[in-house]
């Protein structure tokens, strides 16, 4: 007997009401203590507090329409995609912290203070995590292999801290948008039907001249502090980071990478000044993996909130909206708005920019054949919308990686991506007056 396909939910506006509760806490309460005098404002409420009424509402929505709540929620919290961001977040955040009890952070920053000009780090920054995140098709990966040199240089530069993070995750998400071996390039053009130069050839004319706009911006961004670079008693001490960018390179998985980095430091810490034994080593791992509970905490309740949203006909309402919007218009460009629209809804839905992808492939590309757009061009504009939407979401995985690991509020970092904001704005130049297009193709 042939198996039916699972009916999709029934749309349904309410669905969406949880994310926004949600939202509305976690924004509303940061800026509510920072009017009211308080320093550390948008660390008074965490977000995995703030998102527990979310959860209590999504529930009781998923309920009322007779479906269990607890198996959904516990089905989107123990996801492949989440549990692999928690564990990258884990070896992240103890590779980090190893690497700074050795002394390797120092050695780092003596190197890079006495390499580069104070004006150019933030671009070299930004310029490097790019580099690395083409090369491996992975924002996380990048993520986790730049930002513990990028927090060392920037606390002796005594650079804003934020938009330290903001040139590493603008980097990360330039270089993935790009990729060709990058998840949400690969689904991007196979929902599409593109090929997978044409969507890359279209992709370059947003993204390269955001990324120089954003490497303009960033050299001119405030004053770094006159420091002189220290002198590194132990230069040998930055292998553990050369080995892991090393081995992202060669497009080994982030988990191994970060497993072997820290094992190498950890060895490699016995040797140093002072002397680093196992069971220091082991102190360190485990403060590590501390410094991650709110973001591991964070990163599995959103997991089952998006699943509920998703359950309750959150995502389908959204889709049926904007495919609604598209048939209204006419033309190019109300399509592509349509597209751009949907990868972004979906991603703030689902806080996973490939997911994002998958869920709305289908009736972006339905949509761009309705409007006359082709392949390529729908391919780059679901490709650029969810990297701009992912790049700048306080609660996507990108900024809750970054915010952590450099002791930060995301919200900050989010406010600070300037590549993703660039971005959005040539994005909406490119929609209002598009370049004339030879007759849409279909692979």
């Amino acid at each position: 007997m042939n198996e039916q396909a699972p009916v999709p939910p029934a749309p349904s506006a309410l669905a969406l009401v949880p994310l926004l509760v949600f939202l509305a806490l976690f924004f509303g309460a940061g800026l509510y203590f920072t009017l009211g005098g308080e320093d550390m404002g948008f660390y008074q409420l965490r977000a995995p507090v703030a998102v527990l009424p979310a959860l209590a509402l999504g529930a009781l929505l998923l309920w009322r329409r007779g479906t269990r709540p607890l198996d959904t929620l516990l089905e989107g919290m123990g996801q492949p995609n989440v549990m692999l961001m928690v564990l990258v977040f884990l070896l992240a955040g103890a590779f980090a912290n190893v690497t700074r009890s050795i002394g390797a952070v120092d050695a780092v920053v003596a190197l890079g203070l006495g390499a580069l000009p104070p004006q150019f780090l933030l671009p070299a920054l930004f310029l490097v995590a790019g580099f690395v995140s083409l090369a491996i098709g992975t924002s996380m990966g990048t993520i986790a292999a730049v930002v513990p040199v990028a927090v060392g240089i920037g606390d002796a530069a005594g650079m804003d801290p934020a938009l330290v993070m903001g040139a590493v995750v603008g980097g990360a998400m330039f270089g993935d948008n790009l990729s060709i071996i990058s998840d949400t390039t690969i689904a991007a053009t196979r929902s599409q039907g593109a090929r997978m130069h044409d969507k890359f050839r279209d992709n370059l004319r947003l993204a390269v001249p955001a990324a120089v706009v954003t490497a303009v911006l960033l050299a001119m961004a405030g004053e770094v502090a006159p420091v002189e670079a220290p002198q590194a008693t132990a230069t040998w001490l930055v292998l553990p980071y050369l080995l892991v960018l090393g081995l992202a390179l060669a497009g080994i998985n982030v988990v191994l990478v970060l497993a072997i980095g820290l094992v190498v430091a950890g060895l490699m810490g016995a040797f140093a000044p002072g002397g680093y034994d196992p069971a220091s080593f082991a102190i360190d791992i485990y403060d590590g993996f501390g410094s991650m509970v709110e973001i591991t905490l964070l990163s599995i309740l959103i997991g089952g909130l998006a699943a509920m949203t998703r359950a309750s006909g959150g995502l389908e309402w959204l889709s049926r909206a904007i495919a609604r919007l598209a048939r209204g218009g006419r033309g190019p460009r109300m399509g592509e708005a349509s597209i751009a629209a949907l990868a972004a809804g979906s991603d703030v839905l689902t806080a996973n920019n490939t997911v994002a992808i998958l869920v709305s492939g289908d009736l972006a590309r339905d949509i761009a054949r309705r409007h006359g757009i082709p392949p390529r061009r729908a391919a780059s504009m679901l490709d650029v919308a969810a990297c701009i939407a992912q790049g700048v979401l306080p609660y996507g995985a990108q900024i809750l990686l970054a915010g952590s690991l450099a002791g930060i509020s995301p919200l900050l970092v989010a406010g600070k991506v300037w590549y993703c904001w660039v971005l959005a704005g040539a994005a909406a130049v490119a929609i209002a007056w598009p370049r004339r297009r030879g007759a849409p193709s279909v692979a």
